[in-house]
């Protein structure tokens, strides 16, 4: 309980100054780990985008009568391909711009949203949530932007209610615990922090993590910048993650990265707590041992849709 409590500390003095947060934070181990949560700790990620944001999506822009087609595509680009676990918003434009070039919305006539002013915020905001949607809504009124914020702020609401007892991968706990033990350890998230205080405290292993970044503290890339980068070495700093935007993340830092591989997630958290983490505190992670895990990674998440080929 103490880290959890330090955490605390943390949010009292910086009243809610996220970045803050993170640049404040103070090495207490040799080695860091960032983790990412959904998808990659918990097995929520099918779960919230077919259960929460696939129908909300369907009902907020109106797409029933293209509803099974919505469905695959979301479900490619959220889950099934290289751009799994990349922020909703982002997310959302892809989506539709998959959905554009379907020949199946072609001759249905249907007029999908043109979501360019929501690409133009994302352009500009590296804080991309809620709280700043909406406050750029107040000064910039688009009824694109406030759609969208209506979609995002019903699945937040519909999970908080609903999405309960949903417990980590198999191996994973353990091996946070063993991870713990060697390193400082923050969760690098873009799930809206709200979120991820309650499962991480629901299941009882928010005490084994120093910090949790919600995607209120910006991107994931700064928040390994902010908290780890240029105050551990390189090649003592790792990320954990199960979509390539952790990948690109850590190689942004130039830091290492372990691949929780979708659909052998509990294999992949067994192999991190019996062999890889060993490796990465022994100095024989980086090179030909990560590019092997890398390369496993990259095979299981497809660019092109399987409606192409």
């Amino acid at each position: 309980m103490q880290k959890k409590n330090l955490r605390n500390t943390y949010l009292r003095l910086t009243d809610m100054d996220y970045p803050r947060i993170l640049k404040d934070f103070k090495p207490r181990k040799e080695f860091f780990t960032g983790i990412d949560s959904d998808g990659c700790v918990f097995d929520t990620m099918e779960l919230k985008q077919k259960e929460f944001f696939i129908p909300n999506g369907i009902k907020y822009f109106n797409l029933f009568p293209v509803a099974k087609i919505v469905r695959e595509t979301w479900e490619f680009v959220n889950l099934y391909s290289v751009h799994r676990g990349v922020n909703r918003f982002p997310a959302l434009v892809k989506v539709f711009e998959l959905l554009a070039q379907r020949k199946e919305i072609k001759e249905t006539g249907i007029k999908l949203p043109d979501l360019q002013p929501l690409k133009n915020w994302i352009s500009r905001e590296s804080k991309l949530g809620n709280q700043s949607l909406k406050l750029f809504c107040e000064k910039n009124p688009d009824p694109v932007l406030e759609k969208v914020l209506e979609w995002s702020e019903a699945i937040n609401e519909e999970i908080s209610k609903w999405l309960k007892g949903v417990s980590p991968f198999r191996h994973a706990a353990e091996c946070i615990e063993k991870i713990s033990d060697k390193a400082d350890v923050i969760v690098v998230s873009q799930t809206p922090l709200e979120a991820l205080e309650k499962e991480w405290n629901e299941h009882k292993i928010d005490n084994l993590v120093n910090l949790i970044a919600g995607q209120e503290y910006g991107t994931k890339a700064e928040h390994i910048a902010l908290g780890a980068k240029n105050k551990y070495p390189d090649d003592k700093i790792l990320m954990i993650g199960d979509a390539p935007g952790d990948l690109n993340a850590a190689k942004h830092n130039n830091v290492l990265f372990y691949p929780v591989i979708p659909g052998k997630e509990s294999e992949s958290w067994q192999r991190l707590s019996e062999e890889s983490f060993n490796r990465f505190i022994e100095g024989s992670y980086k090179g030909d041992y990560e590019n092997m895990l890398l390369d496993e990674f990259n095979k299981a998440l497809p660019e092109i849709p399987p409606w192409i080929k």
